[in-house]
């Protein structure tokens, strides 16, 4: 038995966000609590979503205060602020860090304590208010999963929280929002969605519902992250990286993340890399570690994203995934830990902990190779360079 889970109201095209009123009317919604970040305020990107609302009449609230790596702490402000006034829903708009601050904040204020009581293993699923989530990148696919990473700044944890409490009840997709995304954004966003795809498809949990989300996603993000990284106004590109990047959340949201993703928190948490970009730096090694273990799944992988054709073997095929998920990273710049900034000896001395922190949150038992403490600290190293 399968349960699959999904936003109930999907709006998906250029120029959707200009309907965000029409959205929450549907939905009989007319008091939201905006989330977003202070750039998206102070560029007016903000608008977007907000002249919709006045037009309509609609009161609403903005909390800007969010930060990259959301943390425990921003999430009670967030919490303090929404209470503070009469809401009946909650809008994410922004990139994965606002969209998961909203989730926290909606699972938060139904719940008290702290927010670390909400991690895994523990389900969220109760929420204050509905949950609406608009990305202005394509990556995350937040705005299509149940899940929120919120980093507990006391103990420099980023904690998984997963549980129906952080679903949307409705997703506004609009690509157009993507289009003054700078190249470094699009490339980390970029990987990260097609490690999304990826690591549903290779999971321990994938199921044919899933698989069919993930396989088109990466028929779509394979042949068009290249060229959103070089042609920024390619709107066709971007539209099929958004579209992507929606089905990948869907895709891992209804299956699993896996080891990539287990092994990337961590190193956001300590060094704050943006998520995006320490998945890029993981997964050509990862996915060398984990090949032989689901050698089919990733050959169809190859097959599914371009770099390989229908007529090579599993063998061929999955050679040919390592060779691109290696020339994507050169081609589009992504920096090795070591030549990011990162000190060595506060890695080496790291590794320890951030391997019990990857094993804790879950997901590296979903791997198709399921490592242990060890080979984790082994893949750290080797990433490093």
């Amino acid at each position: 038995m399968q349960t699959i889970v999904s936003p109930r109201h999907m709006l998906i095209g250029g120029g959707t966000v200009a309907r965000t009123a029409e959205t929450l009317a549907a939905l009989g919604l007319s008091r939201p609590f905006v989330v977003t970040d202070p750039w998206m305020v102070s560029s007016g990107t903000i608008n977007r979503c907000l002249d919709p609302l006045t037009r309509a009449g609609l009161a609403f609230r903005v909390f800007s205060d969010t930060v990259p790596d959301p943390t425990d702490t921003v999430v009670e402000a967030g919490v303090a602020a929404f209470q503070a006034g009469e809401h009946d829903c909650i809008i994410g708009f922004g990139g994965g860090s606002p969209m998961d601050t909203a989730k926290a904040i909606a699972i938060l204020a139904a719940t008290g304590g702290h927010i670390s009581a909400q991690k895994v293993p523990h389900a969220a699923d109760r929420a204050a208010v509905p949950l609406i989530c608009i990305p202005t990148t394509a990556g995350t696919g937040s705005e299509a999963t149940r899940f929120t990473v919120i980093t507990d700044s006391a103990r420099d944890e980023k904690m998984l929280i997963a549980g129906l409490g952080a679903l949307p009840l409705a997703a506004i997709v609009d690509y157009e929002l993507t289009l003054t995304v700078p190249p470094r954004t699009t490339a980390d966003t970029g990987i990260d969605s097609f490690t999304h795809a990826l690591e549903a498809y290779v999971s321990k949990r994938a199921n044919p519902v899933a698989d069919m989300y993930a396989e088109r996603a990466m028929r779509l993000i394979g042949p068009n992250l290249r060229a959103v990284y070089h042609q920024p106004d390619n709107r066709a590109a971007r539209e099929a990286m958004m579209l992507g990047a929606t089905l990948a959340g869907l895709a891992f949201s209804n299956s699993s993340v896996a080891l990539v993703h287990g092994m990337s928190r961590p190193i956001g948490a300590h060094f704050h890399v943006p998520h995006g970009l320490s998945n890029a730096m993981l997964l050509p090694a990862v996915t060398r570690y984990s090949l032989s273990s689901a050698l089919p799944r990733y050959a169809e992988a190859a097959r599914c994203m371009g770099c390989a054709g229908r007529g090579d073997a599993d063998q061929v095929a999955g050679a040919k995934l390592l060779d691109e998920l290696s020339a994507l990273n050169a081609e589009l710049k992504v920096p090795k830990p070591a030549t990011y900034g990162i000190d060595a000896d506060r890695w080496n001395g790291l590794l320890p902990t951030m391997a019990a922190q990857a094993l804790a949150s879950g997901s590296p038992n979903n791997n198709p190779a399921v490592p242990d403490a060890d080979a984790i600290m082994a893949l750290y190293r080797e990433c490093y360079g």
